[in-house]
């Protein structure tokens, strides 16, 4: 059983402010620390493109230049969005228990450390529907809650889960200390800015 942290993208085929990979029309990028330079490329795009919107008067004026433009809006607004989520996989089966749907985004991940201290239940978008529930000292995986008949769902301990979230949270970690470092190479000028809002996207940002 793994967790993985995953990244929703789709084809940027006339991107051009840096090189990225080649992706299809609609999927999932992993993120951990072992993506090459063109998929943390791909990543920090999708990112910024998640967050490419007019920002309001007090963030200060877009930029005019092509690059400033595209990353104003991840460098000045206060809440950040990374479409996607934490993937559960049985990787004997290839069965997937938990996707991330439509308005899932990675700076939620934080909901399933709450579902675990506690009780109660935790969705993850929709189509599907995928949902995190715990009982007692189980936590119960759906595929997708507003199923009625077969969808695939796992119960596992407490402390198994505990272990596959903290897994993620370290590839996240991972994932971002490597997107620092390709910031320093490929967008000098903003490297700084762009590492914190990533974290902030992906809620690592310290405490304040």
């Amino acid at each position: 059983m793994v967790m993985q942290p995953v990244l929703e993208i789709s084809a940027a085929d006339d991107f051009a402010l840096w090189p990225i990979g080649v992706n299809e029309s609609y999927g999932y990028l992993v993120l951990n620390g072992e993506l090459t330079p063109a998929e943390v490329g791909t990543a920090v795009m999708r990112i910024a493109d998640c967050n490419d919107y007019e920002p309001e008067e007090e963030h200060g004026p877009c930029p005019t230049d092509p690059l400033g433009t595209f990353l104003h809006g991840l460098l000045t607004m206060p809440d950040l969005f990374a479409a996607g989520g934490f993937r559960v996989t049985d990787t004997t089966t290839d069965t997937v228990f938990v996707e991330p749907g439509c308005c899932n985004g990675l700076e939620t991940w934080r909901d399933r450390l709450d579902v675990l201290d506690g009780t109660g239940c935790s969705y993850f978008g929709h189509d599907p529907s995928s949902a995190a529930e715990r009982v007692g000292d189980i936590v119960r995986l759906t595929f997708d809650a507003h199923e009625t008949d077969g969808s695939p769902v796992i119960e596992l301990p407490v402390d198994q889960v505990r272990r596959l979230v903290a897994g993620a949270q370290q590839d996240v970690q991972d994932f971002l200390s490597l997107a620092g470092t390709w910031a320093e190479r490929h967008l000098p000028a903003h490297a700084g800015a762009v590492t914190a809002a990533l974290a902030r996207a992906l809620d690592l940002a310290p405490a304040q």
